[in-house]
């Protein structure tokens, strides 16, 4: 069968030059022979261009057994939380360059939040996107699926999915912090904020953006901070038990192996599980088989059929 990861980052040389020249987070600065990447409330990370190499990127692929890479915009940058004006021409570097990658690529368009304008949705995926990524804290809350509720309801007419990924909303107060390392290690934010923020976007979703959103499919990367584990303690506390069945939620794997995966399916079944790596924030395992063949076929194509819904994938002319 056709696998696809349907969750990479691949960031495009016109955004990396762009964030070098940018001197306000999210930027790229030199550090003797390398990069660092300066974020606004987070650790510095080491950043390395080769990762991002798109023949290189398809070799690995190719390696892993892996026919499809849908690629997301790096929402912990904050870029759609950004004005509007700083936000547009990284969007249009990240956007358009990746959509004229064509096979084995695909895209997830990226959208400025400031202010949600519907017809960037029409845009993206008239050109070519797969679906729309949305940082999960923008959407964490009723008031900021209120804010999104027009990016949502485009994508629901056009029969597109959403994918949910950990970074902030325009709407949540930033906490500006001088983080050294030793001080916060930098695998901190994402063991702490990004679970956090996963968890009370799928939350929000299943009591606001359900009700209001019945026929959106919604993928929430990194099996959604484990919120469908908190099931037994959400139906003990009234809560919208019913979305632990819901078939258009979907989850991917990124970051997780065979345990907590396994600890999902038990809780959603198998049919929502979407093979996502994270790759390369997170260094992914030779196929996306962590609970054996049949599970990795499921995850990699047949789930992914139904999440996308025959969206088409844009080709290289």
């Amino acid at each position: 069968m056709t696998r696809t990861d349907i969750h990479q980052h691949l960031w495009p040389e016109g955004l990396v030059a762009a964030l070098t020249w940018r001197r306000e987070p999210p930027l790229l600065r030199r550090a003797g022979r390398g990069w660092i990447l300066q974020l606004r409330d987070e650790p510095e990370y080491p950043f390395a261009p080769a990762d991002h190499d798109p023949v290189a990127r398809a070799a690995l692929l190719a390696r892993d057994g892996v026919a499809r890479a849908l690629l997301a915009i790096s929402s912990p940058l904050g870029i759609e939380a950004l004005p509007r004006a700083e936000a547009e021409p990284l969007l249009a570097a990240h956007n358009d360059e990746l959509l004229a990658l064509g096979r084995p690529f695909a895209v997830w368009g990226a959208v400025s939040l400031r202010p949600p304008d519907p017809a960037d949705v029409d845009a993206l995926l008239d050109a070519g996107a797969v679906g729309i990524s949305l940082p999960a804290g923008a959407i964490a809350g009723p008031d900021g699926l209120d804010r999104c509720g027009a990016l949502l309801e485009r994508l629901e007419r056009r029969d597109a999915p959403l994918l949910v990924h950990p970074g902030p909303g325009p709407w949540r107060a930033w906490r500006p912090q001088a983080y050294t390392d030793a001080e916060v290690p930098g695998w901190w934010p994402a063991m702490t904020r990004y679970v956090a923020d996963m968890n009370a976007a799928w939350h929000a979703f299943a009591a606001f953006g359900r009700p209001r959103h019945p026929q959106l499919r919604v993928v929430f990367a990194m099996l959604a901070g484990g919120a469908p584990l908190h099931s037994e303690r959400l139906a003990g506390r009234g809560g919208p038990i019913d979305a632990v069945a819901d078939a258009r939620i979907f989850y991917d794997t990124s970051s997780y192996g065979a345990r907590t995966t396994d600890a999902v399916v038990r809780c959603v079944g198998i049919d929502q599980l979407v093979y996502g790596s994270d790759r390369p924030v997170v260094d992914a395992p030779t196929g996306p088989a962590p609970l054996g063949p049949a599970a990795a076929d499921a995850m990699g194509s047949a789930n992914v059929a139904r999440l996308l819904g025959g969206a088409p994938l844009a080709v290289a002319a």
